[in-house]
């Protein structure tokens, strides 16, 4: 190995290192509000009979999301029937004396300002101006860090966990959502990652042939531009499955909350175009790519392999198939750009490769 090679090959691993390192806890951190993956389903069972108002569960089922297009103004009570919510025509309004507003914020626990009284009357505070709102609803979920005693004893088991209502009142007629919370038994990972590695290992190994042919780039190129565009199509299923319709809502929450995972996908897209135009660094480009997507957009999604319920609408098999399909492209492209790197050597041929052969490549300097 050459050391322009060398360097290449240890630039593409200590770029995805740190990477790596740098974006685990913010990646974690999201995850409360945002699950990758969960083994609670919770379901709408019954919504009220009002026209024009929705409500739906988002996110793996981890927020409800209300929306009030009645025209009348529909209240939301917290636990202790409180008001807690008042989600109008021209916006939502939280009750700052309700501790509900503070509960609701997040999964994790945290402890209401002292002023959090529900025996106090409602003081009302504006926070949107569409009559939209979104909310983790301790009825609705499960936020306790043990498992419930009936799973801690047969977690291969299904199991309803309770059947849940949110009360709510329009005016002075009184409204409820219900619902249930189920735990789902959640699959054998190991499946799973079996079926990437060996989709790496088996696309890594085009790196071993000699002669660089043309077809070896251009299969590699096509695997990495998948991958992106495969990335790109999972993180936007994650936005709809957050309750994001619209064009404007999914591009800010891709060049925000999934900031990391759109980059990737959209440098293993740059890379497999680069790779393609036959110029040099093509191979070094595909393995910086290629890693960069399968890791950022197809490792930090692996919690769909061990859980149950994936955040998307596709259903939970096809979001498995789709994360394992990303790392196995990923991956496997990073470590046959690298082969193909350690393998060349400064203005040599390799054994198999003629200058003048037309079906194969030159070697990058």
């Amino acid at each position: 190995m050459t050391p322009l090679t060398a360097q290449r090959v240890g630039a593409v691993l200590g770029t995805a290192l740190t990477l790596l390192l740098t974006l685990a806890t913010p990646a974690a951190a999201h995850g409360a509000d945002a699950p990758d993956a969960t083994n609670y389903r919770t379901a709408i069972t019954g919504t009220p009979d009002l026209p024009g108002l929705e409500v739906i569960t988002i996110e793996a089922g981890a927020r409800l999301q209300l929306t009030n297009h009645s025209g009348k103004p529909v209240e939301v009570l917290g636990y202790n029937n409180e008001p807690y919510l008042e989600v109008r025509p021209d916006g939502v309004y939280e009750n700052i004396h309700s501790p509900a507003t503070y509960l609701n914020i997040t999964i994790a626990h945290v402890d209401p300002p002292a002023h959090a009284d529900p025996t106090v009357p409602p003081e009302w505070r504006k926070v949107s101006d569409e009559p939209v709102y979104r909310w983790h609803d301790q009825r609705a979920i499960w936020t306790d860090p043990a498992e419930p005693p009936a799973v801690a004893a047969a977690p291969g088991q299904p199991h309803r966990i309770r059947e849940w209502t949110v009360p709510m009142r329009t005016e002075v007629t009184p409204l409820q959502v219900t619902g249930t919370l189920d735990w789902v038994p959640p699959p054998n990972p190991v499946t799973w990652w079996i079926a990437a590695v060996a989709g790496a290992l088996a696309i890594a190994l085009l790196g071993l042939v000699r002669g660089r042919p043309r077809a070896i780039t251009v299969a590699l190129s096509v695997a990495a531009i998948a991958a992106g565009v495969l990335a790109l199509a999972y993180a936007v299923a994650r936005e709809i499955d957050a309750g994001n319709h619209s064009i404007g809502p999914i591009l800010l929450e891709l060049l925000t909350v999934q900031l990391w995972a759109v980059v990737s996908a959209l440098a293993a897209i740059a890379a497999g175009a680069y790779s393609l135009t036959r110029r040099a660094a093509g191979d070094f480009a595909l393995a910086l790519g290629a890693a960069a997507v399968g890791l950022f957009a197809g490792m930090v999604n692996a919690a769909v392999f061990h859980r149950s319920i994936a955040p998307v609408p596709w259903g939970d098999t096809a979001a498995r198939i789709a994360v394992a399909t990303v790392i196995a492209l990923g991956v496997g492209v990073a470590a046959a750009g690298m082969l193909r790197l350690r393998g060349t050597t400064s203005g040599t041929p390799t054994p198999t490769e003629s200058p003048t052969d037309t079906a194969t490549e030159p070697s990058h300097p």
